[in-house]
């Protein structure tokens, strides 16, 4: 069997491909892959290449194995802001005979973050995965939260995890609460504090209830019983994808991921700066050479299983991915 390629996926429109999430198009035999299209070739004098980025879309035809480019989502903005503007981090998930995307927008394309000053989530819905209809705001009481993730845990209710900026980028949660208006979502508190951190997965596997978070050295890992009180792993200081892979793009740690279960496995799909210095963002890059190396990325694939009580990681494929839509849950 062949092994698979490294990377996984590249964006060939600005070489930016970061934030993916993976899901299933129902009654089909792809796969699709959202992400947020950093414009990594630009060449500025702040971060208007992390900024004024679209949502990117690769899809799969052979099972999670290899990508092609399909373009990017239209349709995700406000027409009272019909210009470039701000989309991170998509979370696309089915749920209730629908696909929901959770998606962070901001006004613009600031050059600085102080002039960005909001990030707020946003819903949207669709029946295809290519046409999606605003639904509404989700409003948690902050305006600069980030990275939404959506899961259903052991008291059945809808939850939503996400990066709280002003709460020193630690991990936030959200229930659905009905109402006589048809519902809304209240905030619940600090779900995982410091150190900060960004990027909450949520999943089930192995009879445990995981969180992975972006803790920009590796993934953190955090394990619960019911997905509502959560103990950070102790193997490895609770980290995976914190030591370099073999594969090409891959010799560095694994940023911001997804997991897509498949019985008693998973793949946790995540992206990479394969040459970034660990260049302060704040900071533009004048050469445009190297901000063509710095500031790229790539998508890859490591699998998961569960040993008892600890997650465990392994970074180096030696088979294709395979995803298996028999094997999802729900």
């Amino acid at each position: 069997m062949p092994l698979p390629p490294s990377p996984l996926f590249r964006c060939p429109v600005f070489d930016g491909a970061a934030d993916p999430t993976v899901i299933h198009r129902r009654g089909t035999s792809e796969w699709w892959m959202f992400y947020t299209a950093r414009r990594a070739t630009l060449t500025t004098g702040g971060v208007d290449w992390i900024t004024g980025t679209r949502i990117g879309v690769a899809v799969s035809a052979d099972a999670g194995s290899t990508w092609q480019y399909r373009g990017v989502v239209e349709g995700l903005d406000p027409e009272d802001s019909p210009a470039l503007n701000t989309h991170w981090a998509p979370e696309v998930v089915w749920h209730n005979g629908k696909y929901h995307m959770f998606l962070t927008w901001g006004a613009g394309a600031p050059g600085t973050w102080a002039e960005q000053t909001r990030r707020r989530l946003v819903h949207f819905t669709s029946t295809d995965l290519e046409h999606w209809t605003f639904e509404d705001r989700v409003d948690v009481g902050s305006e600069n939260v980030i990275d939404a993730a959506f899961a259903i845990v052991a008291d059945g209710r809808p939850r939503l995890w996400f990066k709280d900026e002003v709460d020193g980028s630690t991990t936030w949660s959200a229930a659905w609460e009905e109402t006589n208006d048809g519902g809304r979502w209240r905030a619940e508190g600090q779900v995982i504090g410091l150190p900060a951190h960004e990027g909450p997965n949520v999943f089930r596997l192995g009879g445990w209830y995981w969180m992975v978070v972006d803790e920009w050295r590796g993934q953190a890992v955090h394990r619960s019983a019911d997905g509502l009180a959560w103990t950070r792993q102790e193997a490895n200081n609770g980290l995976i994808l914190d030591s370099p892979g073999t594969g090409a793009d891959d010799a560095t740690y694994g940023r911001h991921a997804d997991v897509v279960t498949q019985g008693d496995h998973a793949y946790i799909f995540y992206f990479t700066h394969p040459e970034w210095q660990d260049t302060e963002m704040a900071n533009g890059m004048a050469d445009p050479a190297q901000a063509a190396r710095e500031q790229r990325t790539s998508i890859h694939a490591a699998r998961l299983h569960v040993e008892g009580d600890v997650l465990v990681c392994t970074r180096d494929l030696d088979a294709p991915v395979h995803l298996d839509p028999s094997l999802l849950e729900g």
